[in-house]
Parts: C-alpha cells; sequence; structure tokens
C-alpha cells in the first residue's frame, strides 16, 4: 500500500499537469485574438523582416527580406528566391547568375504550412496555448503566447508569438521542429499597405525571357 499511493499520486500530478497544458488558455486568447483583429484591419501591409535558421542553438543561416501581404495574399523577397501568392496559386521564383526557374503550385498543395498571411490566425486550428511571462524583445514591452501543435506529425511542434503589450503589433515568432531546428523572424519597418493591387502578387513568366517553368499543380 506505501508504494501504490505514491504511484497514484504520481499519475494524478502527470494527468493534471498534461491536461491544464493542452488546453487553450483564455488570456492568451485574448491577446491572440487582438492581435488578429489589428492586423486584418489594416486591409494590407509591407514590412521588413530578419530571419534565422539555428540548430541545436547554433546559427546556420541569418537572412533579410521584405513582405507584403492583403488578405490570403502575399508576396515574400529574400536574397535568393521570391515566392508570389495571389490566394489560388503559389510561385516560388528563384534567379542566380543567369539562371531562372519558377515552380507553380495550387495553394491547396501548400496545406497545413505556416505562411505570412495565416501567421496571424494559425492559432485558431491545431494549437493549443497559453500565455508565458510577460517579457522585452527590443526594448519593448511583450505580451508571449507559446503555441503547441495538437498533432504529433505537424512540422513545428512549438511556435512563440511576441506580441507588443502596447500596440498588439506581433514583433518576432519563433517556430521549433521539436528536433533541434528553430526558424526566427521579426518585423521591422511594418506600414500599413491598403492600396496594394491584386497584380502586385502575382508572377508573370513573360517578363523573364528563357525562365524555366516547373508547373507542379
Amino acid at each position: 500500500m506505501k508504494q501504490v499511493f505514491p504511484s497514484l499520486i504520481l499519475i494524478f500530478l502527470v494527468f493534471v499537469s498534461s491536461f491544464a497544458f493542452g488546453q487553450k488558455d483564455p488570456k492568451a486568447k485574448a491577446v491572440l485574438d487582438g492581435m488578429s483583429k489589428k492586423y486584418q484591419s489594416l486591409n494590407g501591409f509591407t514590412a521588413n523582416f530578419d530571419f534565422t535558421y539555428s540548430d541545436a542553438g547554433v546559427v546556420q543561416d541569418r537572412q533579410q527580406g521584405e513582405l507584403a501581404v492583403k488578405g490570403e495574399k502575399y508576396r515574400l523577397k529574400l536574397p535568393d528566391q521570391e515566392i508570389f501568392n495571389d490566394g489560388k496559386t503559389v510561385w516560388t521564383f528563384i534567379q542566380s547568375d543567369g539562371y531562372k526557374e519558377v515552380t507553380i503550385n495550387d495553394v491547396s498543395q501548400m496545406e497545413g504550412e505556416l505562411t505570412p498571411s495565416n501567421i496571424y490566425k494559425m492559432y485558431e486550428t491545431g494549437y493549443n496555448y497559453r500565455l508565458l511571462a510577460d517579457n522585452t524583445y527590443k526594448g519593448k514591452p511583450v505580451q508571449v503566447v507559446l503555441l503547441v501543435a495538437q498533432k504529433a506529425d505537424s512540422p513545428f511542434k512549438e511556435v512563440k508569438l511576441m506580441v507588443d503589450k502596447n500596440t498588439q503589433d506581433l514583433l518576432a515568432w519563433e517556430m521549433s521542429d521539436g528536433q533541434g531546428g528553430t526558424l526566427s523572424y521579426s518585423f521591422r519597418e511594418l506600414k500599413q499597405a491598403p492600396s496594394l493591387s491584386a497584380d502586385y502578387f502575382v508572377f508573370d513568366p513573360k517578363k523573364y525571357p528563357g525562365i524555366e517553368v516547373i508547373d507542379l499543380r
């Protein structure tokens, strides 16, 4: 009996902690809802961003890029590639040393991936979340929300969002794959841009003579 009772307590504590962690924290939801509402109200924005990839805590890659988002559409520019998404089709354009290539996919083929246009509402499905301790990021007070994937086969096991406590702006986020890899993003110079046209998010191969087109639709 002396051995059974401590075991029952241990099982109970594990159950309680697992149950609590698996829930959707109302305080975290309030922060996430506020952030999501803020960005949806912009009706389009542009920003510069910093990107870092780390493996086992060691930085493997650093890049800077440009981003434009309007609704489900986005355009993402990195030094070695540019991605266009008009809400229906995704074009991944690569141009290097005179070589030009574009890969074309349906948006449905990219389902489940985190993108610049869904990072603000990804918490709505597939994740549990909780509010962590307040912190500061680049001198600004932030509320930190941890999202944990509900499915074991999710490409990112955890996503940590840093939301400005005063403005509800998403300042940065980190995505962990559960195997030591971490992708980190942070925004710079975010500006409202409601006048972005639909054509801005469409790639036109005719502008690039000799380009190799890989159509995977």
